[in-house]
């Protein structure tokens, strides 16, 4: 896991995959590399860059390798997204260092999203982590609708822990909970830290992932930066959004959670001005004004 020096949180920057997989017209392959770029320029000390799934699946992050060959050495840094062996080959391939899983706490969603059962999705996982941890790789392990699922409603926190916790003892150092279709509140957000906590996973392995669906990611982001999380999933501009959610409106924005931080003093190590300016010239790129509202306060 990457340690940035000189910050007392770390945030997690998923616009360039997390954010764009959902753009339906396809985004070049340079703009990307230059979004990236740019990320990493405003000091973002995490940026991940993309997946390498089917294409069939994701056509946006069908250029997975063309654009890991355009960042050159500093794209051997960044994370990527791999959802089973085959995606592992190919990062190893182009000599990348840190990879990610995407598992789910609910059986629904694991069918629809990787063709497994609950219980069937570790057996996936679990020769990915052991290859990408024997060829020195760092992993992170995600966990998807953490707090609600669209066809389940309410997840029973005791399966949250437990999918959790498998999915991060198979060799993971840090473990991301997701609020995938942003319905989670701050009282949830608490109550499903502690018991991870009671579980055996301190906040210091932890992140969280919030959708501001209704409006609530960024008070789940202080919720959990005040029970002792200090790793936040974000994307620029607040791209993204749930397929699964009619009225998400995408992740948490970066440049919202920096804006929180800055006034309860937290050091960020990120340079707002150049992140919203980073996430102007995408809004440009994508036709669409970001969602962001201190985008549009500062834009």
């Amino acid at each position: 896991m990457v340690e940035p020096v000189g910050t007392d949180v770390t945030i997690y920057e998923v616009g360039p995959r997390d954010g764009l997989q959902n753009e339906k017209g396809l985004v070049p392959v340079e703009a990307k590399a230059e979004f990236i770029s740019r990320l990493l320029g405003a000091g973002l000390p995490i940026v991940e860059a993309t997946s390498f799934v089917h294409p069939t699946w994701v056509p946006q992050l069908a250029d997975a390798a063309e654009l890991m060959n355009l960042l050159g050495e500093d794209g051997r840094h960044l994370p990527v997204l791999v959802p089973n062996e085959r995606g592992l080959d190919r990062a190893l391939e182009l000599g990348l260092e840190h990879i990610a899983i995407f598992g789910s706490a609910t059986e629904t969603f694991a069918q629809r999203n990787l063709n497994r059962s609950l219980d069937e999705q570790f057996a996936m996982f679990e020769p990915t982590v052991v290859r990408a941890r024997e060829a020195g790789m760092d992993v992170r392990a995600y966990v998807s609708m953490c707090w609600g699922d669209p066809w389940e409603s309410a997840v029973p926190v005791d399966q949250v822990v437990s999918v959790g916790k498998r999915l991060y003892d198979l060799g993971a150092s840090q473990l991301s909970l997701g609020d995938t279709i942003g319905v989670g509140t701050a009282g949830a957000v608490g109550t499903l830290l502690d018991a991870f906590n009671e579980a055996g996973l301190a906040d210091d392995v932890l992140a969280v992932h919030f959708h501001d669906t209704y409006g609530q990611a960024l008070a789940n982001a202080y919720a959990a930066y005040q029970h002792g999380v200090r790793t936040f999933d974000a994307s620029a501009g607040g791209l993204g959004g749930c397929p699964y959610a009619e009225s998400a409106t995408g992740n948490l924005a970066t440049e919202d959670l920096v804006w929180m931080f800055r006034g309860l003093g937290v050091e960020t190590g990120v340079d707002l001005g150049q992140l919203v300016e980073t996430s102007l010239w995408m809004a440009e790129v994508l036709g669409k004004p970001s969602v962001s509202r201190v985008v549009q306060a500062l834009g």
